[in-house]
């Protein structure tokens, strides 16, 4: 009986569905939503684990909710805020857990995480200006390739029997006759083509993956034509204002400039800074480093020397920031 009475209370188990694509990162519109939220909280007076149940009652993102939930059971146990962070690596990378940590250290949490708030902001909107800038440009090049590509396999084909019909057996101008060598090679062997295109991607991912071919390459799109300048103000406007915010916020400099090699996105940036790194760790200047790397314009390098010599080398990176967000 009591065998009985045990198996009828066995509460049934609940199915759990095989999940197989599961999301592991946050939106950064939603990482930036949740920053600020909790800067205003912490800088309103409510303690950091309040702050922190609030924001979790009240998040519709599942996976930030469940987050912010093991933050602030981390928390309750005696973690301190920046190694709670520090346990989700995919949601909260190297920048924001040194400046919240940063923060912590100086007793100025709110501040800092108000600054990480308009980081987030800032670097949210000089992206999607970046993405405004290219969409017309892309639609355009997109058009003009479909409708290069209709003409030479539908149109000019024609024209070539009318040019026979015409001219009979007379050489064509060199110019018609490799028009009309593209448009039988477009018609015949399109698939070689796709095939020839294929590869080159392919060529181009594997040769991204390797150092080498990721500097070459970051180079290439510093100086290539049309989007050469954009990309370089978009990389150095990133390298300014991440660095200046993390030594605003008390980062020590050679491991804010650890962070911002780590997340210039750019490969012949992150290679300047890593000498700038071993020049700061010598005890030499910032500025010979930079301009010996060709990256950065003589801008630049003149209003980092200004700030290097006045001390207030964070403000004028800020400064940069500025100047070449509104150029972008």
């Amino acid at each position: 009986m009591r065998a009985v009475t045990m198996a009828g209370v066995t509460k049934p188990r609940t199915k759990k569905g095989i999940v197989l694509f599961a999301r592991r990162k946050v939106k950064s519109k939603i990482l930036m939503i949740f920053t600020r939220q909790l800067a205003t909280l912490v800088d309103s007076g409510l303690p950091l684990l309040r702050s922190l149940n609030v924001l979790a009652k009240q998040e519709r993102d599942k996976l930030l909710k469940n987050t912010i939930n093991k933050l602030a059971d981390s928390v309750q146990s005696g973690s301190t805020f920046s190694d709670a962070l520090a346990l989700h690596p995919r949601i909260f990378n190297d920048l924001y857990v040194n400046m919240v940590k940063a923060g912590e250290a100086g007793g100025v949490l709110e501040l800092v995480l108000n600054r990480l708030s308009e980081f987030q902001e800032k670097a949210a909107k000089i992206k999607n200006k970046v993405m405004a800038a290219m969409v017309y440009p892309g639609i355009v090049m997109t058009m003009a390739v479909g409708i290069m590509s209709f003409l030479l396999v539908f149109i000019v084909p024609r024209f070539e029997a009318i040019f026979h019909d015409i001219l009979g057996d007379k050489p064509l101008p060199p110019v018609t006759r490799f028009v009309l060598a593209v448009s039988d090679l477009m018609k015949h062997r399109g698939l070689i083509l796709v095939g020839v295109v294929v590869a080159i991607v392919v060529l181009y991912k594997f040769i991204g993956r390797t150092r080498g071919g990721r500097l070459v390459i970051d180079n290439f799109k510093l100086r290539m034509p049309l989007f050469g300048n954009l990309n370089r103000k978009t990389a150095i406007s990133r390298f300014a204002r991440t660095l200046g915010t993390l030594v605003t916020s008390g980062v020590p400099i050679l491991q804010a400039l650890n962070i911002t090699r780590e997340t210039a996105g750019n490969a012949a940036i992150a290679r300047a800074i890593s000498q700038v790194h071993d020049s700061v760790k010598e005890g030499e200047s910032i500025v010979q480093p930079l301009e010996a790397s060709r990256v950065f314009p003589p801008m630049v390098v003149s209003m980092v020397d200004v700030g290097e010599e006045t001390g207030k080398l964070p403000e004028m990176l800020l400064k940069i920031a500025d100047v070449y967000d509104d150029e972008v």
